[in-house]
């Protein structure tokens, strides 16, 4: 479906986002890391609920929610099949950052997940997790690299993507149930999207 020109209303109980698909189809020169003790560490097989603690920590202020909304054999379905790789960034031993890839499309790498706790934006910690992340990704075989992202998430998510060298290549409107009001996220999440029941 196409959406008309104009103002389209979203039901109440919804929200609505603008995604913004992001691509590179070669590898982009290497940026140099910021200062700073960043690490990054692969999760074989993530325990549940240390990814559900991490995710939240990193994305509920973006309105992440579609994992939250899992049980436990469909997030361990989506989370450890072959193909799909979990990382955290490690800061002064602690899990501070979400890299989540999917190599399953030939010749693909979606960065599915992306992001530092709040503590840590604008530090340089995004800058070194999107280093890595791209020399994860950038493997043999693989011819194109892609994310995506929305209105909810950091204002400045779109030019750090283009910056770190993805393009966007589509752009669509994603509706949703809040997930404020069903307990997938806190009540006081987001507070740039306000919530209207």
């Amino acid at each position: 479906m196409i959406l008309p020109d104009g103002y389209s209303d979203v039901p109440q109980g919804k929200i609505a986002a603008v995604v913004t698909h992001l691509e590179m189809t070669a590898r982009p020169p290497r940026r140099d890391d910021p200062p700073g003790a960043w690490g990054l560490r692969r999760v074989e097989q993530p325990a549940l609920d240390w990814y559900r603690e991490l995710y939240r920590r990193v994305g509920d202020e973006w309105l992440w929610f579609s994992r939250t909304r899992l049980d436990d054999a469909r997030l361990a379905a989506v989370i450890r099949p072959p193909g799909i790789e979990v990382y955290a960034l490690v800061v002064d031993g602690c899990d501070e950052g979400l890299l989540e890839l999917d190599f399953r499309a030939p010749g693909n790498c979606e960065l599915v997940y992306f992001g530092v706790t709040a503590k840590f934006i604008g530090t340089g910690a995004a800058r070194f997790l999107m280093n890595r992340a791209l020399e994860q990704a950038w493997r043999s075989g693989v011819q194109r690299v892609w994310v995506h992202t929305c209105t909810f998430d950091h204002p400045s998510a779109v030019a750090f993507y283009q910056r770190s060298g993805f393009r966007p290549f589509r752009r669509q409107i994603e509706v949703a149930d809040d997930p404020r009001l069903d307990g997938s996220a806190p009540r006081d999440a987001a507070r740039h999207v306000p919530v209207i029941t």
